[in-house]
């Protein structure tokens, strides 16, 4: 079970900084929320290969590729709700 959460935890850190280096400009978010930007974006990278594969199969983590779009899209969303980009920088 620890090691089910460690490698989880690993791989969205790993999923969330990949995502982040893919997307153009500066995102502040921290260590704890590239993190949670991987894990989710497994989720939905998983829900996007069901639905472009065999149908909607519920809440499956996906692989290295489709983590990262996943987290990509997340990250995308993020970054609008929260108007990170609308903000001049000093």
């Amino acid at each position: 079970m620890l090691w089910t959460i460690l490698g989880w935890i690993l791989f969205g850190l790993i999923a969330g900084f990949i995502a982040r280096a893919l997307v153009p400009g500066k995102d502040d978010i921290g260590l704890l929320r590239t993190i949670v930007l991987g894990v989710i974006g497994s989720v939905v990278g998983g829900l996007l290969f069901g639905l472009l594969t065999v149908g909607l199969r519920g809440f499956q983590p996906a692989g290295w590729i489709g983590s990262i779009i996943g987290a990509i899209i997340v990250l995308l969303i993020y970054n609008k709700v929260t108007g990170r980009r609308n903000r001049p920088r000093v």
